[in-house]
């Protein structure tokens, strides 16, 4: 559904899922994405850069217990993966944000921002404030996560976030109908 509303990107984070079964996904969500037609959806996978490869997706996002950035990004940009395989990281701070892009990596998903149950194991909200100084001080771009909704999405952006990762956003919209509303607003938002 997201692919169908017109999402710029879909992040597969299958954590559980078993590497065959997480493939299969994986080239489910690029097969509808190519059937999109017309505009580029990128598919990434969490973690998991064998399976990203091996399903042709768009890049490969990295979390605090993942392989090293910067060892993914040199065996990547050594002709291992296409020209243009995005490598993520999720920050929680300004030093991993530089360290992620010292590594090489493409961009960086910097939170929570707000609070939300899914993050509070990595500490208190960053808050607006921090983000924009985030914004100011990488060169990558950085997309905010972490209770972002409805009602906040415009203050990411204006804070200098590149865009947005929602998971309640989008898990709350059952309707294609719905979920291309929001999408729609997120991009008149940018």
């Amino acid at each position: 559904m997201a692919v169908m509303a017109g999402a710029d990107w879909v992040q597969i984070r299958e954590k559980d899922l078993p590497g065959r079964k997480l493939f299969e996904l994986a080239r489910a969500a690029v097969r509808a994405a190519i059937e999109a037609g017309g505009r580029k959806v990128r598919v990434l996978i969490n973690d998991r850069l064998d399976v990203a490869l091996a399903a042709g997706v768009a890049g490969v996002h990295l979390g605090g217990e993942s392989l090293p950035a910067r060892e993914v990004v040199r065996w990547c940009r050594s002709g291992n993966a296409p020209a243009d395989f995005l490598i993520g990281v999720s920050c929680h701070s300004l030093e991993q944000a530089r360290e992620a892009e010292n590594a090489g990596a493409d961009y960086v998903f910097f939170g929570p921002i707000f609070d939300t149950p899914s993050k509070r194991a990595f500490g208190a909200p960053q808050g607006i404030s921090n983000l924009a100084g985030m914004c100011r001080a990488v060169r990558i771009p950085v997309i905010a996560i972490g209770g972002v909704d409805a009602e906040n999405e415009k203050e990411c952006l204006r804070a200098g976030a590149a865009g947005i990762a929602a998971i309640r956003l989008f898990q709350e919209t059952s309707k294609l109908a719905d979920l291309q509303s929001v999408v729609e607003r997120l991009h008149r938002a940018d």
